[in-house]
């Protein structure tokens, strides 16, 4: 600074370099640093100094800056792995989830729910409420595998203990085994991919006889549906059909059979807009294709529609 070859910028950004540097490099790595810094000074300005200020370290001793990273890193990871955690809390609108992941548990789930975060024709859904639906198709994916240990590989359960007479009449308020309550339309669209098993009660509410599933579909049904539809049979919607329910078009409660002629398939998002009570509804047109008519709100007309992505005709 006395002789001018350097200035108090310059010469301030040099010494919180320096600063950086761990003692446990020597003193000799320290003045090699200091020295290039100072020769730098006549070539960049601090703002460009600063760049290689921070990286100094692998420009005059790359070895030891090799080092000193591979144990940051392994610092990093293993303070994360101590301090990852996921909680799931009510807070009387829906449920909270707060967590902190490790980057690689970060990327994994990043991975997989990127491909269902994408924006779709006519999807009003903000980024957020994209990301959490796509966790929670992910989830549902992961359910309908056998790959999970002790409960896994089946499709929810919905357990009705009602009387008959409410049984053949729509299905009212559910309640999750966690006590949360959910409307008749979220109940009708989890008893579409869920075996339905009906108890007999006595006066006591003791089960009498508990009923065989009736509502699943086969594994050999599914792949008859999933050959005829290909995915998400909603119009506009590109979901393979791995991401999709099978939906009953004349819901089971009704007396509609799981048969072919009477499942189409369906993606979360549009399975609950065809559960809807004043959203889209879905029949089998007379060549047995899944047709949908639109809520008056889209289409005054009603005009129906089909999907043209999996099927170009």
């Amino acid at each position: 600074m006395a002789a001018g070859a350097v200035n108090f910028d310059q010469a301030d950004v040099i010494t919180r370099a320096l600063a950086r540097i761990p003692g446990s490099v020597g003193v000799d790595i320290c003045e090699q640093a200091a020295a290039e810094l100072v020769r730098l000074c006549g070539e960049l300005d601090a703002d460009l100094l600063k760049i290689v200020g921070d990286r100094i370290l692998g420009i005059v001793a790359p070895e030891v800056a090799d080092e000193l990273d591979r144990e940051a890193a392994e610092r990093e990871e293993a303070q994360a792995l101590r301090e990852r955690y996921f909680t799931m809390t009510p807070d009387g609108v829906g449920v909270r989830l707060r967590g902190r992941l490790t980057p690689e548990g970060a990327a994994v789930v990043r991975a997989a729910i990127d491909p269902l975060c994408k924006p779709v024709a006519g999807d009003d859904r903000s980024a957020e409420q994209r990301r959490a639906d796509a966790l929670v198709d992910v989830c549902r994916l992961a359910l309908a595998t056998t790959d999970l240990p002790d409960n896994g590989g089946d499709r929810p359960q919905v357990f009705v203990n009602v009387d008959f007479d409410v049984m053949k009449q729509e299905l009212g308020v559910g309640t999750l085994d966690n006590g949360d309550r959910v409307p008749p339309e979220t109940v009708r669209r989890m008893a579409c991919a869920a075996g339905l098993i009906p108890l007999t009660l006595n006066r006591k509410g003791q089960p009498l006889d508990i009923g065989r599933q009736t509502r699943v579909v086969p594994g050999a049904l599914r792949r008859a549906v999933v050959a005829r539809d290909r995915g998400c049979c909603f119009p506009g919607c590109d979901r393979p059909a791995r991401w999709a329910d099978v939906h009953h078009v004349k819901h089971w409660s009704h007396g509609g059979p799981t048969a072919l002629d009477n499942l189409v398939l369906l993606c979360s998002l549009h399975h609950a807009e065809v559960h809807k009570s004043d959203g889209w509804t879905v029949f089998m047109d007379t060549d047995a294709r899944p047709t949908f008519i639109p809520p008056t709100h889209v289409d005054p007309l009603q005009r129906p529609r089909r999907n043209k992505y999996h099927r170009r005709q």
